[in-house]
């Protein structure tokens, strides 16, 4: 299941590294790719959206509801 994420907070390669293995860390099979100029985080997973936010969430960046 594709979901999309608006993420505040990132600006930089680590953070997008940071946000990817935090999403592979609540589903190792996930597909991430995260897009810095807009803030997006798309996710291919079959988690739930609210253990991958809490994910996000928990290595500090904001995801906006």
């Amino acid at each position: 299941m594709n979901q999309t994420f608006q993420v505040q907070g990132m600006s930089c390669g680590h953070c997008a590294n940071a946000v990817t293995q935090a999403v592979k860390a609540v589903d190792p099979q996930a597909q991430v790719k995260v897009d810095l100029a807009s803030g997006k985080v798309e996710v291919a997973s079959q988690q739930d959206h609210a253990a991958i936010a809490r994910a996000i969430e928990e290595e500090g960046y904001k995801v906006a509801a």
